[in-house]
C-alpha cells in the first residue's frame, strides 16, 4: 500500500484536497494522511470547510497560523518534518502556492521523499508576490507536477523542468465546482440585505498587496462605491482589521458580511451578476459558474481567463473597477479551459502507476 501525506493549510487547498481525497478514497492501494498546518485557523476559514466539503478530519493539526512569512514557513517546516520522520510516506502531496505548500515541499525534499505538486506551472511573473515564490520553488522541488492547463506546462518547460514529470490533467477546482454546485447553501443572512439575486457583485479582498497598502485599499473601495451596484463583501478577519485601522467605511451599496463557508460561497457565486476579487481561486470559480470577473490585481496567473475575455484586470484603479462592475454581463459561451471535471481521477491514476 502506498502512503501519501497531504499538506494543506488554507481555504483553496481544502477545496482542492476535497476533490483529490475523494478520488484517493476509492482505492484501497493508497492510504492518505492529512496534515493541516493551521495557516487559516478560525472556524469560518478552516473548520467549516472541512465539515461542508466532507474532508476527513486531519490526522495532524499543527496549529501554526499568523506571524511573518518567514516565521510561519519556518515553524511549519519544522513540524511537518517531524510528521514525515514519524510516518515515512512514499509521497508528499502539496497544493497551490501558500506558505504551507512551500513548507511541505521543503520538508519532504530534505528527507528525500518525492513531492507531488497539484496546480503546478502557474505564473504571474510578479516576484513581489509571496505566492509566486512559493509556487516556483515547489515546482522545482517536485517529482510529479500536475498542471491544470497547457499554458502551465509551457511555463514549466521554459524553466527547464523535465517534460516527462509534467502531466496536464485539468483543474481539480473544476471537479469541486461540479460536485458541490448541487449542494450550494443560501446564506441565512442573505434575505435581510434586501439585495436582489442576479443584481449584486460578490467581492473578496485579502491579498497583502491590497490590504497592506492604504492607497490601493481606498481606490478599491472607491471603485466599488462608484459602481452603484450592490456589493456583498465577505471580509477575511485580517482585512476587516486593516479597514478599521485605515479609517475606511463602507458606503450604502457595500454590504460587509462575515466570512462564509464554501457552500455559501458557491451559492453567492451562482446567484451574483459578477465577481470582483484579488483571489486566484475565486477568479476561476466565477468562470466555472458563468460569471464575469473583475480582478483587483495588476496581473493574474490565470491568463487564459483574460485572453478569453472572461476576466478584466483592474488593479487598484477606481475608474477601471467602476467601469468593469457597471459593464458586467453573463458569460454566454464558455470553452472548457480547465479540463473535463475528472482531474482528480487522472491524478490518482498516475500516482497508482508511479
Amino acid at each position: 500500500m502506498k502512503k501519501i501525506v497531504t499538506v494543506v493549510g488554507a481555504r483553496p487547498q481544502f477545496i482542492k484536497a476535497a476533490a483529490v481525497s475523494r478520488a484517493i478514497a476509492t482505492h484501497d492501494e493508497i492510504h492518505e494522511l492529512i496534515v493541516h498546518t493551521g495557516q487559516h485557523f478560525d472556524a469560518n476559514m478552516s473548520a467549516i470547510f472541512f465539515q461542508q466539503l466532507e474532508i476527513q478530519e486531519p490526522d495532524y493539526n499543527l496549529g501554526i497560523g499568523g506571524g511573518s512569512h518567514g516565521a510561519m514557513t519556518g515553524r511549519q517546516l519544522e513540524k511537518i518534518e517531524e510528521v514525515l520522520i514519524a510516518e515515512r510516506p512514499g509521497w508528499v502531496l502539496v497544493y497551490g502556492d501558500t506558505n504551507s505548500t512551500l513548507a511541505g515541499a521543503l520538508a519532504a525534499a530534505k528527507l528525500h521523499i518525492p513531492v507531488v505538486h497539484v496546480e503546478a506551472g502557474l505564473r504571474s511573473f510578479n516576484r513581489r508576490m509571496p505566492e509566486e515564490i512559493n509556487r516556483v520553488l515547489a515546482d522545482h522541488i517536485a517529482t510529479l507536477l500536475f498542471a491544470p492547463t497547457d499554458n502551465a506546462k509551457t511555463n514549466l518547460i521554459a524553466e527547464g523542468i523535465d517534460a516527462g514529470s509534467i502531466h496536464v490533467v485539468g483543474d481539480v477546482m473544476y471537479d469541486a465546482a461540479l460536485f458541490y454546485k448541487e449542494r450550494a447553501a443560501r446564506p441565512e443572512w442573505f434575505d435581510g440585505l434586501g439585495v436582489p439575486e442576479e443584481e449584486y457583485v460578490l467581492c473578496t479582498i485579502h491579498r497583502a498587496e491590497n490590504t497592506d497598502d492604504t492607497v490601493r485599499l481606498r481606490e478599491i473601495f472607491q471603485g466599488l462605491a462608484d459602481s452603484g451596484r450592490p456589493v456583498i463583501l465577505p471580509l477575511h478577519p485580517r482585512t476587516r482589521q486593516k479597514i478599521e485601522d485605515t479609517g475606511l467605511s463602507a458606503t450604502s451599496n457595500i454590504h460587509i458580511v462575515e466570512p462564509v463557508g464554501y457552500l455559501e460561497m458557491v451559492w453567492l457565486e451562482m446567484h451574483c451578476c459578477g465577481v470582483a476579487t484579488d483571489s486566484g481561486g475565486v477568479q476561476k470559480e466565477a468562470y466555472f459558474h458563468g460569471k464575469p470577473c473583475a480582478t483587483l490585481r495588476d496581473e493574474t496567473e490565470w491568463v487564459e481567463l483574460v485572453e478569453g475575455g472572461y476576466n478584466v484586470l483592474c488593479g487598484a484603479d477606481s475608474d477601471a473597477i467602476r467601469a468593469a462592475l457597471r459593464d458586467m454581463s453573463l458569460i454566454a459561451d464558455r470553452s472548457d479551459l480547465y479540463g473535463d471535471g475528472a482531474a482528480s481521477k487522472k491524478i490518482v491514476d498516475i500516482l497508482l502507476h508511479s
